[in-house]
């Protein structure tokens, strides 16, 4: 249920491609509209905060990329943001400890982006 009301949120505040909604494209296209590093690295740093439960993900990146974001941050962000989201990085945190946990978190939010630049690059 929380996921359903999730995406009706997102629909709400992104809308979808074609209609501007409550979030203004201009705002997602000056944040993520470039396939540059930073752009990558805030879409991963975003989807690796984000808890998305399954397929959600989809509805909300469609969402973004009709607000302008470009395909190599959309990448960035879902690759980051089923490996990682706050409640896992707690829980990862209490078994293997927070050193091992802050480079799980580096090394994905880091590879992630890297495969969104490229991907970007190339595509």
């Amino acid at each position: 249920m929380s996921g359903f009301i999730g995406v009706l949120v997102v629909g709400f505040l992104l809308g979808r491609p074609g209609h501007e909604a409550l979030v203004p494209s201009q705002w997602i296209a000056s944040l993520l509209g470039e396939n540059s590093v930073l752009s990558n690295f805030f879409a991963a740093i975003a989807g690796a905060c984000m808890y998305f439960a399954t397929l959600t993900e989809i509805p909300i990146v469609q969402g973004l990329l009709g607000s302008g974001m470009a395909q190599g941050p959309a990448l960035a962000l879902l690759l980051a943001g089923p490996s990682l989201s706050l409640p896992s990085m707690l829980i990862i945190g209490s078994e293997l400890g927070m050193r091992k946990t802050a480079a799980y978190v580096v090394l994905v939010v880091l590879l992630s982006t890297l495969a969104g630049l490229l991907y970007g690059i190339f595509i």
